[in-house]
């Protein structure tokens, strides 16, 4: 098919590969805004459930289970401050 549409195509190689980005583009833009937005509502990707469950089945850390509260990574050094000294003008 593609080697069909290529020799279709006129006005030697420049028109044909000025040729074919048109016919890639039109396509594009064809799925883009046709044929995608069509199909939008038929694919489950915006059909989450999410549900409350006493448990955890992974076995991980649910909060409010003893967990501390805030941020749950300790990192080795202070975040309140810049310990950094500044840059010196002549870098």
């Amino acid at each position: 098919m593609y080697g069909w549409i290529w020799r279709k195509l006129p006005f030697g190689l420049p028109g044909k590969l000025v040729g074919s980005l048109l016919i890639t583009s039109a396509m594009v833009a064809l799925l883009w805004y046709v044929v995608f937005p069509w199909a939008e509502p038929l694919l489950p990707f915006d059909d989450v459930q999410v549900t409350q469950d006493s448990g955890d089945p992974a076995g991980d850390v649910v909060p409010g289970d003893g967990a501390p509260t805030g941020d749950e990574h300790d990192l080795p050094y202070d975040t309140d401050q810049n310990n950094n000294p500044p840059p010196s003008p002549d870098e």
